[in-house]
């Protein structure tokens, strides 16, 4: 038995691991993480349909998966988890755009995954362990299809293959919805060769302009829903550790992943913790292209918004919470980092308070808050080593931040006047020795200025406020 193929509730944690809680969406409950196996952790992340730039929403789910996977790595080790997040590039949206536009359907996808990647490692993401495209997994879709026919939980009608929802009866619980509920609350396409109305479609059939394979099933193409339960399959074993996404993906698409997955391996048990984030507003209103406040990240980007500003106010607010995104945020983000930057040091030790933050179902808004207790003792080297688990204060992050040597002389020279106001003189003295120090020459009186000289050093400023 392999360790991906191990029963679905074991309890291998180690005494000596750390507990990190997660808010499971399964349970309702924020549960202690118990992986499968310490060490190959599995953890599946749906990402975008490729036709277009990502919007600031959809790389909220980005982020949070970016801490639980630098989280899981640190507390368990790098080699010790796989992080997989697909991309859809054969679905209906993209089709359309193609005929939009006139353009190739792989030029389109090549060009929005490329896009997608620049844009997420703009806002400080590790790239995923995998990154499967659905197109290269059709046949382990059609063989899952098949299993899923001949098990009695699928059927063939009008060239489509349809998985049968009342053949599966946990259906509903990862959503916390009857079916009644959830066909008042979905359009449910009604078609004359369903069964019944929550049936939802495996394969469809393709006509000669549309996309499509040869394969048992007939020319035709897959559902959305069937990609990711063969993805993750294939990556990640029947039974794996963590799933997620935006909570708009909680019904239908990851009810219907759970069902047909647990159907297609009925002795396995699919993702053990499903965590799904809320949704974005701006300005504190739902983002809207009707609102006129609907933007891509490059948008904010291509603005002047520094990604780890972007990310920064992300991570200001947990991501169980509704986030809103505003001007003023973004603003006193930029502000604290820029203050961080200019007193972080390599070399240091995280602070184990910052970890437990992240521990208690990262708990991201509670570590940055830790992030300033630390920046106000001063402590350079424990800022850098604590923030870079959130992703920032990272030296390939930080072209935005930088600052000039005359900029960073009248820092120096503004907390100096500062405390000379306060009759701090002691710390007057400090920062006027630190400045000749550097090669820096103050005049104080009627003629008060300073002079860079020719020895000077403006490292020896680095770490003085």
């Amino acid at each position: 038995m392999g360790a991906r193929d191990l029963p679905p509730a074991p309890s291998r944690l180690r005494q000596e691991e750390p507990v990190i809680r997660l808010r499971n969406s399964l349970t309702r409950k924020v549960e202690p993480f118990e992986p499968l196996d310490p060490l190959a952790i599995g953890i599946y992340l749906c990402g975008p349909t490729v036709y277009d730039r990502a919007h600031l929403g959809n790389a909220r789910n980005v982020i949070v998966f970016d801490i639980l996977f630098r989280l899981l790595r640190h507390d368990y080790g790098a080699e010790a988890v796989t992080y997989v997040r697909n991309f859809t590039d054969v679905d209906d949206k993209i089709i359309a755009r193609a005929a939009e536009t006139g353009e190739e359907i792989d030029a389109i996808t090549a060009r929005t995954i490329r896009w997608y990647l620049e844009d997420m490692a703009a806002l400080g993401t590790l790239t995923p362990t995998e990154m499967p495209r659905a197109t290269d997994y059709i046949g382990q879709m059609v063989e899952m299809i098949e299993g899923l026919i001949a098990s009695g939980h699928a059927y063939k009608a009008d060239g489509h293959v349809l998985f049968s929802v009342a053949s599966f009866a946990g259906y509903g619980r990862l959503s916390g919805r009857s079916v009644d509920d959830m066909i008042a609350g979905a359009r449910v396409e009604v078609a004359p060769y369903k069964r019944d109305p929550m049936d939802f479609v495996l394969w469809k059939p393709s006509s000669d302009e549309e996309p499509g394979w040869d394969t048992s099933l007939g020319y035709g193409r897959p559902g959305w829903h069937i990609e990711c339960s063969a993805m993750s399959k294939a990556l990640l074993g029947p039974t794996f550790d963590i799933h997620g996404g935006g909570n708009d993906l909680l019904f239908p698409h990851h009810e219907n992943e759970r069902a047909q997955s647990c159907c297609a391996d009925p002795n396995a048990g699919f993702a053990r913790y499903w965590l799904h984030n809320e949704m974005l507003m701006v300005e504190g209103r739902k983002m809207s292209k009707s609102l006129g406040n609907f933007f891509t990240v490059r948008d904010l980007l291509d603005r002047g918004v520094p990604g780890e500003v972007i990310r920064f106010v992300f991570l200001s607010t947990h991501y169980s919470k509704p986030m809103d995104w505003t001007e003023e945020k973004a603003r006193e983000a930029e502000a604290t980092l820029r203050k961080w930057r200019a007193m972080a040091r390599a070399d240091g030790q995280a602070d184990e308070r910052v970890l437990d933050a992240l521990r208690d179902d990262l708990n991201t808004p509670g570590a940055i808050t830790e992030l300033h207790r630390i920046a106000k003792t001063g402590d350079g080297e424990t800022l850098a080593a604590s923030a870079a688990l959130l992703g920032l204060l990272e030296p390939a992050m930080g072209d935005w931040a930088e600052v000039s040597d005359d900029a960073r002389i009248t820092r120096v020279l503004a907390a100096r006047l500062a405390a000379r106001a306060e009759k701090d003189w002691a710390r007057a003295d400090a920062l006027r020795d630190a400045l000749l120090a550097a090669g820096v020459v103050v005049t104080d009186g009627k003629g008060r200025g300073w002079e860079a000289g020719a020895g000077f050093d403006p490292s020896r400023l680095e770490g003085v406020l």
